[in-house]
């Protein structure tokens, strides 16, 4: 601190020592690497799905639910878009695109689900269903 003057200002810290980061309390070894980093030569770890996993699927089969509920979606708005007398027959394909994906969320792997998840299977489920079955009660109140 006695390196700076009196009248530095806001930006005085850049004159003098550097400021240390405390990462919410906690210290790590100087000596190890952060997490999500490995070492140089190390094996990488082999997770369910993953690029190195023998089990892991194929990139087509495991954005497959999600292909069949993008074509739902989009067949149901293209049935939609032929008439207003073909409405409440779109809207019930798009509804039950919606639910669909939430039990294909639901019931498969995490691996087989990837394009249809956000980040956690509960919050993800329950937003496919409110959704389809708020588009299914639609289609029901529709002439």
């Amino acid at each position: 601190m006695a390196s700076r003057s009196a009248n530095a200002g806001a930006d005085s810290w850049l004159a003098g020592a550097p400021l240390q980061a405390h990462h919410r309390g906690f210290h790590r070894n100087p000596g190890t690497p952060p997490r999500g980093h490995r070492a140089r030569g190390a094996a990488r770890s082999t997770h369910p799905g993953q690029p190195g996993d023998p089990k892991a699927p194929s990139r087509a089969l495991a954005s497959f639910p999600y292909l069949i509920v993008l074509a739902g979606v989009a067949a149901g708005l293209f049935v939609t878009w032929q008439g207003s007398q073909y409405a409440r027959l779109g809207t019930g394909l798009v509804g039950g695109a919606l639910l669909a994906a939430a039990a294909a969320r639901l019931l498969l792997p995490p691996r087989y689900t990837e394009l249809l998840s956000s980040r956690w299977k509960a919050p993800d489920v329950l937003a496919f269903a409110v959704l389809g079955a708020g588009v299914l009660a639609i289609a029901l109140v529709l002439p």
